[in-house]
């Protein structure tokens, strides 16, 4: 999977090592959800202010959150290229730096733990997952567990 991370605030230092670990996480996403290695995902890290723009805008809810999924090919098939296989723009990821600080402190497991969870959840939305339903909600809280228990930061690791 091609990751892009950009870090558009500057309230909250993000770690250096928090870009090889985000494409770990979307690696294993997209390896147990049989992505191709072209699928691209784009996550931007954003202040509370400004994701607070995108969720009055785009959903219609005046408050910041954590994290914002767009997925850009919502039920459209991948274009077939011959002789090569083009990359596939799947979405963007954003994320409120700000919140991932607030709920790291508040949940007690780092910042770095937060934002790769918060990744994780906004990949599997773009991927059609959701937890509006319990049901929904107990298949989707499983694949993000198990994603983060490849990389050691799942709840039980943290005593969730």
């Amino acid at each position: 999977m091609i990751v892009s991370l950009e870090n558009n605030q500057e309230k909250i230092e993000i770690p250096g090592e928090l870009e090889e670990l985000l494409t770990k996480a979307m690696n294993i996403v997209a390896r147990n959800s049989k992505l191709s290695d072209n699928t691209e995902v784009d996550i931007t890290i954003v202040t509370d202010e400004e994701i607070h723009v995108l969720n009055r805008d785009y959903r219609g809810v005046d408050r910041p959150t954590d994290v914002l999924s767009f997925a850009l090919d919502e039920g459209e098939e991948e274009p077939e290229i011959l002789g090569s296989e083009a990359e596939h723009l799947l979405g963007d990821v954003i994320i409120s730096a700000e919140r991932a600080a607030a709920q790291a402190e508040e949940f007690g497991h780092g910042l770095k733990r937060e934002i790769v969870y918060l990744a994780v959840h906004g990949l599997l939305h773009l991927l059609g997952y959701d937890h509006m339903v319990e049901e929904d909600k107990v298949v989707m809280r499983a694949r993000e567990e198990a994603t983060l228990r490849e990389l050691d930061l799942s709840e039980e690791f943290f005593g969730g």
